[in-house]
This record gives C-alpha cells, structure tokens and sequence, in this order.
C-alpha cells in the first residue's frame, strides 16, 4: 500500500489536532506529520487510520493514539542521535515517529506474534530500528545501557528498578504508572542513585506484562 497524497493531507490534519490538544514540540509534530500510520492498522480500520484514536492490533494488544504517542515522545525530550529504550514495541508506531527524529530505537516486546511481525514490517517500509527484543521489559536492555531515553508504552503497576538503573545521568523515564488509569510520570537522573520525579496526565494503556519465571 502506498502513501497517498490523500494520506499525507488526513495527516497534516492530525497534526492540527494533536496541536490543538496541547502538543508543542515541533520536531514532534513533524514525525507524526511523516509516519504513515495507514501502514500500521488492521485493514478494517484504514479508513479512520488518521483519527486521534487507539485501535486494536494482533495479540490483544492496541496501536496507541497519536496524542499519546505525542505526549510521550514530547516528555521525552528527543534530540537527533539520542539512544532510546522502548518497552513494548506494539505495531512499531511509537518506534518510527522517535527513527524518524533521529534516535537510535531499541525496542522490546513480550508477545511473540508481535515481535515477529512488527521485525519484518518496519524495515519494509524504511524504519530501522538499532535492536528489536524479544523479551521482559520489565528487566529493560542492560547489555545496551545506559539510555539518553526509556519510554513504556504500556501500563506498569510500579516502575522497574532496572529501567531507572539503565538510564543514563540526565536521562528520562517517560512510565505511565498505575493498574486501572495511569499517570504518566518522568523521572529524570541526577546523580547515581537520585532521581527527579514528575508527574503529569491521566491515560489509559494496555497493561505491562511481566516474565513470572
């Protein structure tokens, strides 16, 4: 399927809306105007592929709102050749709008039906990411780390020791935090072992799934 004039046009009117609802960050702005999510979504729903909503993908799993992607990648505060970990790959949507404003993407994700499809999909439509992972999030990517940014794009109970470990001094944590709504919370590394927390909107999202063995 190709990308459209129609498509980039049902874009640039996302990129209004997400505006409108408080987005700012103008290299943010401009992924979402250029990853052609049409690609990402199950063919039932193409034909609102452009509205500022989440739908349904495989494994019970959903391709996250563009707000919530906007929101996320703005709290991040990404800057062209910045090292991103991002638990749960999902569609693979999240990763291409951080690709697409110059961050090396490592990406992990527990459902396997998942993981595979999403491996060979990106890097058919010019998306490549450092590293996809299969597996727990919840113990991020040591043997890459330290990370400029880490961003869970699912719902954690409570947020991994591993993944404020893995950052970075200066680094952030962008987690939504929470078992029913969430609040999304950023911690940024001070020192060793001091972080600065803040915390911002209610979402909901998909839950964390953790490896139990």
């Amino acid at each position: 399927m190709k990308d459209s004039f129609k498509h980039q046009g049902l874009r640039q009117q996302l990129v209004k809306t997400i505006k409108k609802k408080g987005i700012k960050d103008e290299k943010v702005l401009n992924a979402i105007g250029k990853v052609p999510r049409h690609l990402f979504i199950d063919s039932g729903f193409l034909d609102h592929a452009y509205q500022d909503k989440p739908f349904p993908i495989a494994a019970g799993q959903t391709i996250s709102q563009p707000f919530t992607v906007a929101y996320q990648t703005e709290l991040l505060k990404v800057k062209s050749g910045d090292k991103i970990l991002e638990i749960g790959t999902g569609s693979g949507y999240q990763a291409a709008v951080l690709i697409e404003m110059g961050a090396r993407v490592y990406s992990i994700e527990r459902q396997k039906a998942l993981f595979k499809r999403t491996s060979k999909f990106l890097p058919k439509i010019g998306y490549h990411p450092k590293k996809l992972i299969f597996g727990d999030g919840y113990k991020g990517l040591p043997e890459e780390a330290p990370f400029d940014g880490i961003v869970v794009t699912a719902g954690a109970p409570y947020v991994p020791k591993p993944l404020l470990e893995q950052l970075k001094i200066g680094g952030r944590l962008v987690i939504p935090v929470g078992e029913h709504s969430q609040r999304m919370t950023v911690y940024i590394r001070t020192g060793e072992k001091e972080y600065d927390k803040k915390e911002y909107d209610y979402f909901r999202f998909v839950p964390l799934l953790e490896d139990k063995n």
